[in-house]
Parts: C-alpha cells; structure tokens; sequence
C-alpha cells in the first residue's frame, strides 16, 4: 500500500531537486527529496550562471547560501572572435539585473542545497534507487533501498533528474531533439594561474568551427569547455590520455598557451553531445519536470543552470499563489515553454552568427558585425538578462543586419 504523506516529492536532489524542496518545505510543505548518490564526485558539466540566472537564484534565497559556502562571482566577459578581441563586458553593468557571472564546484553546490533542503524540514534520503513512477492522482513513485522496495505518494511528484530524465519516461513525456551538431569536451583545471580571477575567457574560431570557454571558480580553479562541430572534426576527447590533445586544440583555437602553464587536471575529462532537448508543457497527471528533465539548451551558450532555477522559481510562484495544484503545475508548464523557447530561439541565431563554419556563415558575419559595432543595441542581450527581453522576428532581422 503506497504511502501518502508528502506535498511533494522531487526525484533528484541536485540544483533543481534541492533548491525546489528547500523553497517548499520553509513555507510549510511536506517535502521528500530523493537522492541515489550518498557523496556528489565531480563530473563535466555546466558550473556557470547568467546574471539573469543569479537574479533567479537570489528570489529563490540560495544565492547567498552558494556564494558563502562555494561560489564565485566573475564580473567580465571577454570575448574573442577569430583573432580580434571584441569589447569587453561588464556583466553588473550591462545585464538587465545587474549582477555578475556566477560559479561553483558542482559537488559543493549539491552538499550545500541538500543540507538546507533538510535544514528547512524536508525529509531527504539517498543512495537509493528510484524503480517507477506512475502519474495519477495522485501520483506515486516506488522505490528501493538494500533490496526492499516502497512506493510513496504525494500531491506533485517532480521530476528533476536531468537530460536523460527516467521520470519523464515513465511519466509518458514526449521528448524533443535538435538534429545533432555540436560535441562539447570540459575538464576541471587547478593552478590555473594566469587566467585572470574575475573574466571569463570566450574564444571563437568559426573557421575552424571551435569554441573555447574558461570559467574561473576562485583560488586558481577553473572549469574549461571546448565546443566543434561533429562534421569537421568528429573524434571525441574522453579520458586524461586525450587531456594533451584538449589543450592542443584550444590553444589552436586562439586561447593562450600561458593559461595552461603549470594547469593540473582534476577531475575527469569527457565529451558530450551538446544538441538541445526538450519537453512540451512539462507536467501532466500531478508530475511536473523541471530544470534538464523539462529543458537541456546547447551548453556551448551556457544557459543550463539559469534556466534551471528559472524554472524552480517558476513553479515555486505557482505552487504558492494557488490552491489547485494541478492548476499550478499547467501555468508552470506553459511559462516555461515560453522561457526555454526564448533561450533556443535566441542561441540557435547565436550559433549561426558566431559559430557557423563555411562561405554563408562567413557572409553572414560580414554583413551583421560591422553594424553590431555601430550600434550595440543590435547585439542579443538575452544571454546576459534572459527570456524576458523580446525576440520577434523584428529582434532577428535587426541581428543579423536584414534591417
């Protein structure tokens, strides 16, 4: 017999799971937070938020908390596009919210917003694995622990286990894939002395159809990306044996070799389809997805963790603002098909000023650039300040020098 005891179950206790248990439980809910690791190890992924992202995450009152306890704020965005450096950005002066980039070690993070998940009253278990769930009403979701298994029930079952979410299988989603065309490659870096602490390093060669990114996350650590398209190069990097080869083919992408002087790799080197996916309408049947499970955009843009407490903030309001439940978790849904559909609307136009390889690319660059310098206002701001800013048609043509 299944047990009905919670408000709200999350399947997942990372950045979504915890942060929307946490929000949850200190205004009252019943909340159980499921988590199948007993101790978080690094893996490659997206350690960077927006400024819109950190607006976000101050409403949800965990930025503070990170920031104290594994954060680091970057104020400046340097970008370079080929061999020119382009202007660099104040992201507190130039975001709509005023704030800086923001980053953190991924498994200090997870500590951090499962404790205060818990500290808030949520009831948080892990090292354990989650078999099923069933929508429905409510909706259910079996588990299993050292071999004996128990189902729960609870108002609004959430599905916050990322991009290759099993609760959205079960829950009977549909899922959407861009056709593949970027693979993405990232390591963490110690004693990465000479990249400046407080800029971010963007560099872009679409002759070569490579992307380098360096994010530093304080005391000389950095997480550093490479990002090519699958058809000019096609060999994935995997492992610390492919580590020189990594380093190679950023510093041949225009990063400075002195940013990897004296760098130790440490943690593990991997590679990653880097295609968006998605979830129309996120929630059906009292089971609501949320964060990578709802929406993964392309982390060559580096808009993941934005979007994820974007939509834990969401339906946070949702859930407050009304009784019924299911209500909620439909205006939630419909939201949050407007924000990713902003954010994948804008990079894929991103992609192909900036990114794009080949003769059309190139033309198109040609055309566009010189009228961005002329006029900033041109230039798509969304990456900085998020889906709220306008992206009509209008937006698009003026992007890319058509009016």
């Amino acid at each position: 017999m299944a047990k009905l005891i919670y408000d709200i179950i999350t399947v997942g206790g990372g950045l979504a799971g915890s942060a929307l248990g946490k929000a949850m439980a200190e205004r009252g809910a019943r909340v159980l937070v499921l988590e199948r690791e007993r101790q978080f190890k690094d893996r490659v992924r997206g350690e960077q938020m927006s400024p819109w992202g950190v607006a976000e995450a101050r409403e949800l009152g965990i930025y503070e908390l990170l920031r104290d306890a594994c954060g680091h704020e970057v104020r400046w965005w340097q970008t370079y596009l080929g061999g020119t450096a382009l202007e660099l950005q104040d992201c507190v002066a130039e975001s709509v919210q005023h704030a800086p980039q923001f980053g953190f070690y991924h498994p200090a993070m997870q500590e951090a917003l499962l404790q205060a998940a818990a500290n808030a009253g949520a009831d948080v278990r892990r090292g354990l694995a989650v078999r099923n769930v069933k929508p429905g009403e409510p909706p259910s979701v079996l588990v299993e622990e050292d071999g004996r298994t128990e189902e729960f029930r609870a108002r609004l079952l959430i599905g916050a286990d990322g991009r290759t979410s099993m609760v959205r299988k079960w829950a009977g989603f549909s899922v959407h894939q861009d056709p593949p065309q970027r693979l993405i490659a990232g390591v963490l870096f110690n004693d990465m002395v000479a990249l400046p602490d407080d800029t971010a390093h963007f560099q872009i060669d679409p002759g070569l159809g490579q992307v380098v990114l360096l994010f530093p996350l304080g005391q000389r650590r950095a997480r550093a990306y490479l990002g090519w398209y699958q058809h000019m190069s096609p060999s994935r990097l995997q492992g610390l044996d492919d580590l020189p080869r990594f380093i190679k083919e950023s510093i041949r992408t225009g990063t400075p070799a002195d940013y990897y002087s004296g760098a130790k790799a440490a943690g593990p080197l991997a590679t990653f389809d880097s295609a968006d996916t998605w979830v129309e309408h996120p929630y059906r049947a009292g089971v609501a997805l949320i964060g990578d499970a709802a929406s993964s955009n392309d982390p060559c843009f580096g808009q993941g963790l934005s979007l994820t407490v974007r939509s834990v903030r969401v339906l946070r309001d949702q859930l407050l603002d009304n009784g019924d439940w299911d209500a909620a978790g439909h205006a939630y849904a419909a939201a949050q098909d407007h924000d990713y559909g902003v954010i994948h609307r804008v990079t894929q136009w991103e992609g192909q000023m900036l990114y794009e390889p080949g003769p059309e690319a190139d033309a198109r660059r040609a055309k566009a650039l010189p009228l961005i310098a002329q006029d900033k206002t041109r230039m798509l701001g969304h990456l900085l300040s998020g889906p709220d800013l306008p992206a009509d048609d209008s937006v698009r043509r003026r992007f890319f020098g058509e009016q």
